[in-house]
């Protein structure tokens, strides 16, 4: 059988006789003619098959001989007709039709706009439907676009493990991994939970970041970037939030704050350019159903130079804003959303770079300023979301990441081989961490991550 995908590329390469499968979108019957919408899933678009109301179904052995409905799994066998002058460019007329898989009347994707919340309810059907064939097309091209920036400027794609005994972040939001019987936990005698009893004879965690393992190997390879699934247990319900997701980290060696940003400038154009220039169907429903101003915000990513502010010019602009926060502004906080839209959409009206905040609010391991009161960390934040990527330099000082981990009293024994990396032959490197799932969320327009993750794991909810 020939794809869709094909036959849109050249219709006139296969005008004739073609064999063609997929599901029925819609279904119409007439008096003297009938349609059938048809997707093959290879496409955005659908293939509009035409046939006479007298020709007979074949049926695969074993069903039943209904008609055909919407969600119907069917073979066609006709003539491709060029269309030229039609909206679409051909059209199909079947000369046999072949039941593959028969769908009752009580299919709950009827042709028809069914909410978001509902089709999150229906997680094995929802790819079917215009709006999640169109996100997780745009979710492919994203990945393929995200690892040809890379390998093209030479980066090694590293692997790096999903179960760590480290919490990279140092916020604690971390799932535990166990084989210990939960009805009947060993103790120590000091009542503590014995894990010398457990499977890896230690405490066992889901990483919440490749970072720290990606700097590993860039103190080897130079530039490297790791791009998986990671995991984070806090309790938010929240658009935004998600306890599985996927993270594109890059760690570069040899790199500063300023680099960083380049790498990172750079990266986010090609991921909007790629995915404008290979997905034009999708982008246009985005634009036209969901979104009606997302184009020409993409664009105007793609044509602007990103400025870099650091955060206390942040804190200053917002304090100066004839606006009412939600939340109150103040040096020392961390932006929320709404500090971070107003700064992208209303003064700047582009992306921009927020640099060296105060370093009780970045992680342990961003490296210090002069001044003792801030890290060179770093968001980038784009109009319609706010913060897409954070990263910094991190701290390739030992001395000074030794009394870092000590003030905030970490485990020593746990983020030992971090601090070797600083010990022998340490070098001044950068990274940033950019979530998947809000860069589809940008892309698309989506309002809710649970939208864009094939199989969403959020707080409270795991519904597969």
């Amino acid at each position: 059988m020939i794809t869709l995908r094909e036959i849109l590329r050249c219709p006139e390469k296969y005008a004739g006789q073609i064999c063609i499968g997929g599901w029925v979108r819609t279904a119409r019957s007439g008096k003297n003619v009938c349609f059938i919408e048809l997707n093959d899933g290879t496409s955005f678009a659908s293939a509009q098959i035409v046939y006479d109301p007298a020709l007979p179904f074949t049926y695969e052995a074993g069903l039943e001989t209904e008609p055909v409905r919407t969600g119907c799994a069917v073979r066609v066998e006709g003539e491709l007709v060029l269309t030229p002058n039609a909206q679409q460019a051909f059209e199909i007329h079947a000369n046999a039709l072949h039941m593959l898989g028969n769908c009752p009347v009580d299919y709950p994707m009827q042709k028809k706009r069914h909410s978001l919340e509902y089709l999150r309810t229906q997680q094995t059907l929802r790819p079917r439907t215009n709006t999640f064939a169109a996100v997780f097309r745009v979710r492919s091209v994203v990945c393929d676009a995200i690892h040809n920036f890379f390998q093209r400027r030479g980066f090694v794609y590293v692997h790096t493990p999903l179960l760590t005994n480290a919490d990279c972040e140092g916020r604690g939001e971390m799932f535990q991994v166990t084989t210990l019987p939960l009805d009947n936990i060993p103790k120590t005698a000091n009542g503590a939970v014995d894990f010398s009893e457990d499977f890896f004879k230690k405490a066992a965690l889901l990483s919440g970041t490749g970072q720290m393992y990606g700097e590993v190997f860039a103190l080897a390879f130079r530039d490297i970037y790791t791009f998986g699934p990671t995991f984070r247990s806090e309790y938010s319900f929240t658009a935004r939030h998600a306890a599985e997701f996927w993270m594109i980290e890059p760690e570069m060696a040899f790199c500063d704050l300023e680099e960083d940003m380049d790498i990172a400038e750079a990266m986010i154009k090609h991921i909007v350019r790629e995915t404008m220039e290979r997905c034009p169907l999708e982008m246009e429903f985005f634009n036209k159903f969901i979104d009606n101003g997302l184009l020409e915000r993409l664009q105007n990513v793609v044509d602007s130079e990103f400025d870099r502010i650091t955060y206390t010019e942040a804190v200053a602009l917002l304090l100066q804003a004839k606006v009412e926060f939600q939340f109150p502004v103040s040096w020392g906080m961390d932006l929320q959303s709404e500090h971070e839209r107003y700064l992208t959409e209303t003064v700047y009206r582009k992306p921009i770079f927020v640099t060296d905040y105060p370093k009780e609010i970045k992680p342990f391991y961003a490296r210090e300023n002069d001044d003792g009161k801030t890290v060179a960390a770093v968001d980038l934040l784009v109009p319609g979301v706010g913060e897409i990527i954070g990263g910094s330099q991190r701290e390739e000082r030992f001395d000074r990441m030794e009394q870092r981990c000590e003030a905030l009293g970490m485990d020593m024994t746990r983020y030992q081989w971090y601090l070797d990396l600083r010990r022998y032959g340490g070098v001044y490197h950068a990274g940033y961490g950019l979530g998947l799932d809000r860069m589809v969320m940008y892309l698309t327009g989506m309002g809710n991550i649970r939208d864009v993750a094939p199989f969403p794991r959020t707080a409270a909810n795991m519904e597969m």
